[in-house]
C-alpha cells in the first residue's frame, strides 16, 4: 500500500543516457524532448498504461506495492536515449535540481534509480559514478541505494562502492526491464530488513563489440546463463556487463559485479571464475560483418528472384541506439542505383524532409533532398525524386514482445516516402527501429517487403523475430558513428591493450 502514515519512503529517480564521443552533444532541449520527468510526474507515467519511461521503474513501483507499506518521494528522472556526451552545464543543473529536491523530501528511507550506466558529460567520464555520490552524501552511509542497469553500462569503482547493488539487464536486446525492477525491489525489502550485501568487481580488457553482446547465443549468452546459474542462497545478484566502447573512457572494458548476502569470500571467488572463463572464451567476441557490396547483392538477389526467403539488413553503425545519427545513406544510394525493388527503409532521421513531405501531402510528388540540413561527415546528402505514400503524427504504441512493448512510442511527424521501388519512413524524432511496428503503425507492410533495413544495432532482434530467423538477418559492416569495427576509430581513452583491438591484450585474475 502507498502512502500509510509511518511507511518506507523511497525516493525515485535517475538519469539515463548512453554517450557515443562521436555523437553531437546533448542538452537540455534534447532531454526534455526525449523524456524528462520531475516529481509527481513520475508516479503518473509509472502508473499510465503505456508509460513513456523504461519499465523498470514500473516494475519497481508496482512491486513495492506488492511488498510492503511505502511512499514512492518522486525527486527528477531525466532521459537523453543514446547520443553524445552531455553538455556538462546541463548535467550540473540536473545535479543541482536533484539535490534541491532530494534534500527537500528528506529523511528517505532507501533510494531507486533508473539508470543507463553509460554516460559521459564534455568535461567528466563517470556523470552516473557523480550522480550516485552526491545522493549518498545526502542521504547518508545507512540508507540503501539500488540502481538498475543497462548491460551495456561503463562500470567505475565509484558506482560500485556508493550504491548497495547494482542489478543490470540480463536480456540483449532489453525485453528484461520490468522484471529488473522487480528484482532491484525485491532487493530493496532484502535490504529494509537488515541484509548487508558484499560486493565483488573485475573490469576485464575486453571490449566487445555489441553486435556480438547477444544473450540467446553465443558467448555473452553463455556468460550470463553460467551467472544466473549460481544466484541464490548467499549469492543475491550477478551482473554481466558488456559496456559500450564508443564511450571511449578510462572505465570501458567487460566488466563483472558479483552482490552477495554478506558474504565478501563467496562473491570475490564466484566473480573470479566467471571472469576467468569469458576471459578463456575472448576468441568468441570477435565480429562478423556482410560488406556494402555483399548487401546489395542480397537485395538485387530478392529483386530478381521472388523464390528467395526475404532478409533483414541491420544498419548497425549508424543505430540511433548507440548515439547514429539515424540518416547515413549508404544503403540507400546502392540500392537505389543499382535499381533494387520491394525494399523498406527506417526509421531515417530527418525532420525538415517529414515536415516537407507534410506540408507537399500525401500523393505528392517531388525531389527530396536527404540530410540537407545534416553537418555530420557521415549523415551524407541523398536526392532523388520520391511520392509520398502516407503521413503520420508519429504516436503508436511499441511491439509486446519488442523492447518497446507496451509503451508509447513518439517519433513526431512521420512521412512513408517511395523512392522508386525503396520505402523510407522518415522520423523526425531520432529513434532506433525497435520493432516491426516502426514500418506497420505507417502502413508499411515488413512481411511483404523483399529485403527491410533497420536503423538499429540489436535490439530489433525482439521485435521481428516473428518474421525473420537468424539465417535472414545480416549486420552491415558501413560508415557511421557506432561501427562495431573497432579499426574505425580514433579511441583515446580507452584501457590499452584491451581485446579484440589489441590481440596480444592480457589479463591476470586479482588475488584478493
Amino acid at each position: 500500500m502507498r502512502g500509510k502514515k509511518g511507511s518506507k519512503r523511497v525516493a525515485i529517480m535517475g538519469f539515463n543516457l548512453e554517450s557515443n564521443k562521436w555523437s553531437p552533444v546533448v542538452g537540455r532541449v534534447d532531454f526534455h524532448e526525449y523524456l524528462h520527468l520531475v516529481g509527481d510526474e513520475i508516479v503518473t507515467d509509472s502508473d499510465s498504461p503505456n508509460p513513456r519511461a523504461l519499465a523498470n521503474i514500473s516494475g519497481f513501483m508496482h512491486t513495492m506495492d506488492k511488498l510492503m507499506d511505502w511512499t514512492p518521494v518522486p525527486i527528477v528522472l531525466s532521459c537523453g536515449g543514446a547520443a553524445g556526451p552531455a553538455d556538462h552545464a546541463f548535467f550540473e543543473e540536473f545535479l543541482a535540481e536533484s539535490r534541491q529536491r532530494l534534500e527537500a523530501a528528506m529523511p528517505v528511507d532507501g533510494v531507486y534509480f533508473s539508470e543507463h550506466g553509460a554516460a559521459t558529460t564534455t568535461k567528466m567520464f563517470d556523470p552516473d559514478g557523480e550522480f550516485f555520490e552526491m545522493v549518498r552524501k545526502i542521504v547518508g552511509p545507512k540508507v540503501p541505494m539500488v540502481s538498475t542497469l543497462d548491460l551495456h553500462a561503463n562500470i567505475s569503482e565509484r558506482m560500485v562502492e556508493t550504491t548497495d547493488i547494482l542489478i543490470s539487464y540480463l536480456t540483449n536486446p532489453h525485453v528484461d526491464m520490468l522484471e529488473r525492477g522487480i528484482e532491484a525491489a525485491n532487493a530493496m525489502r532484502e535490504l529494509f530488513d537488515g541484509v548487508k550485501t558484499e560486493k565483488a568487481f573485475i573490469r576485464l580488457p575486453l571490449a566487445p563489440p555489441n553486435v556480438t553482446q547477444r544473450t540467446d547465443v553465443g558467448p555473452y549468452a553463455d556468460a550470463i546463463k553460467y551467472g544466473q546459474s549460481k544466484v541464490g542462497g548467499q549469492i543475491m545478484n550477478v551482473s554481466i556487463l558488456g559496456g559500450f566502447h564508443q564511450g571511449d573512457t578510462p572505465k570501458n572494458g567487460m566488466a563483472f559485479i558479483v552482490t552477495s548476502r554478506g558474504d565478501l569470500k563467496a562473491a570475490r571467488a564466484l566473480c573470479r571464475d566467471i571472469a576467468e572463463r569469458t576471459w578463456k572464451d575472448r576468441q568468441r567476441f570477435v565480429p562478423k560483418l556482410t560488406s556494402l557490396e555483399d548487401c546489395v547483392k542480397l537485395a538485387m538477389d530478392r529483386t530478381r528472384d521472388p523464390t528467395l526467403k526475404p532478409v533483414l539488413i541491420a544498419d548497425c553503425a549508424d543505430n540511433p541506439g548507440g548515439g547514429g545519427r539515424g540518416n547515413t545513406t549508404w544503403l540507400l544510394d546502392a540500392f537505389h542505383k543499382a535499381g533494387a525493388k520491394g525494399v523498406i527503409l527506417g526509421p531515417f532521421f530527418d525532420a525538415p524532409l517529414a515536415a516537407e513531405a507534410h506540408v507537399k501531402g500525401k500523393g505528392a510528388k517531388f525531389k527530396a533532398r536527404f540530410n540537407r540540413d545534416e553537418t555530420n561527415e557521415y549523415s551524407k546528402k541523398f536526392e532523388a525524386d520520391v511520392t509520398v505514400v502516407n503521413l503520420s503524427d508519429g504516436v503508436f504504441i511499441g511491439r509486446e514482445g519488442g523492447v518497446g512493448g507496451g509503451r508509447t512510442i513518439e517519433l513526431g511527424p512521420t512521412a512513408v516516402l517511395d523512392v522508386n521501388g525503396i520505402q523510407v519512413v522518415v522520423v523526425s524524432q531520432r529513434k532506433q527501429g525497435l520493432d516491426s511496428n516502426h514500418f506497420e503503425a505507417f502502413g508499411v507492410d515488413v512481411a511483404k517487403a523483399r529485403t527491410t533495413i533497420v536503423k538499429s544495432r540489436g535490439h530489433f532482434r525482439a521485435g521481428f523475430k516473428h518474421l525473420f530467423k537468424d539465417d535472414q538477418i545480416y549486420e552491415g559492416d558501413l560508415p557511421g558513428l557506432c561501427t562495431p569495427n573497432w579499426a574505425n576509430y580514433r579511441f583515446e581513452n580507452l584501457p590499452r591493450p584491451i581485446f579484440p583491438l589489441d590481440k596480444d591484450a592480457t589479463w591476470q585474475a586479482p588475488n584478493w
